[in-house]
Formats: C-alpha cells, sequence, structure tokens
C-alpha cells in the first residue's frame, strides 16, 4: 500500500463525508451542504489517497505568518495507526514554517494522541460553542 498525499487539491465533500464517518470523528456528515463550505473556505487541505480512496485529511486555516488552526485531522478506521495522522500534520508543519504555531481543539478521544505527534497541552484558551 502506498498513500499519495496532496496539498489544496479538490476534494468532493461525498468523500471526505466518508473519511469522516469511517474515522469516527464528530461532523455534521448529514449536511452536505455545510462539509462543502468547510472545504471551501480551509486555505490549507492535505488528503491522503489510497489510489483512487480518500483515507485522510487535515484541514487548516492560517495566516501562513503567525498561526494555523488545525480543525479536521481524520482517518478512515481501516488505515489508522499506519503514520497516516502523523504524516498530515508533519506535512502541514513543513506547509506554515516554524515562525507559525499549529493550534487545534482535540476531541476528549484523541487527547493522548496530539501529544505522542508533537504538540503540547495547554491550559490558557477559551472557546465560545457553536449553536448548532
Amino acid at each position: 500500500m502506498e498513500i499519495v498525499y496532496k496539498y489544496n487539491e479538490p476534494v468532493k465533500a461525498e468523500d471526505v463525508i466518508q473519511v469522516f464517518r469511517n474515522s469516527g470523528i464528530t461532523r455534521p456528515i448529514g449536511q452536505k451542504e455545510r462539509i462543502q463550505k468547510m472545504l471551501d473556505h480551509a486555505n490549507l487541505i492535505l488528503t491522503a489517497w489510497d489510489h483512487n480512496r480518500l483515507v485522510g485529511i487535515a484541514r487548516a486555516l492560517t495566516d501562513f505568518s503567525y498561526c494555523c488552526y488545525l480543525s479536521d485531522l481524520a482517518v478512515d478506521k481501516d488505515y489508522q495507526k499506519r503514520g497516516i495522522g502523523k504524516e498530515l500534520i508533519e506535512r502541514i508543519r513543513k506547509i506554515i514554517g516554524e515562525e507559525v504555531a499549529l493550534i487545534l481543539l482535540s476531541a476528549p478521544s484523541a487527547m493522548d494522541y496530539y501529544p505522542k505527534v508533537g504538540f503540547d497541552k495547554v491550559d490558557n484558551g477559551f472557546i465560545i460553542r457553536r449553536k448548532r
């Protein structure tokens, strides 16, 4: 199996929904238009492909100068524990460079994962939660 990584290549909402569904990540997968809007307005998208099958995605918003928010990291369960998520993160870090902080909100189930791939846990954050 050779995974091919693509940067800011077009990706179909249907394929992303399938990866979200198969990864266990909580996203509005029943709202295709909303997923498409999420893709349309991200300015850094890395995808992982096994031939023509999307198996992983990292979606981020960045100014390429100071900060980058990693809003989605999802890998199909059939492809997890093969280093795909780590590779997506490493490629994002190379793209944004050393001057840019990479920030994310973690699902409770992933809190143990992120320190393993280079993230430091911080306590000085705040959130205004979405209404829907």
